[in-house]
């Protein structure tokens, strides 16, 4: 094959390939986001299976149960609260004797 052969399959090859990650990219942003039910708010029950949370870490099967609604969301992080500015507590106090 010559130069210009295999710069052509690689042009084409990437061009494959981005269309692909796009494509991934816009159906992961159209999954829900959180544990809210996303036709009635309630607050959905988790569907555990070992494969699919292993496979895929980022999405998470769910079920409401008032309206029935079953789907794919996406995880969300727990929140963390933030460390306190200043000195730890212990070194705060003042000891009384």
């Amino acid at each position: 094959m010559s130069k210009s052969e295999i710069l052509i399959v690689t042009v084409l090859l990437f061009t494959v390939l981005m269309r692909f990650a796009i494509i991934l990219g816009v159906a992961y942003l159209l999954v829900p986001r959180g544990v809210a039910c996303p036709r009635c708010g309630v607050e959905m029950m988790s569907i555990r299976n070992v494969v699919v949370d292993r496979l895929l870490p980022m999405l998470q099967r769910r079920w409401c149960l008032d309206c029935g609604w079953n789907g794919v969301t996406r995880r969300v992080r727990p929140a963390t609260t933030p460390p306190r500015a200043g000195a730890p507590r212990s070194q705060t106090r003042s000891r009384t004797p």
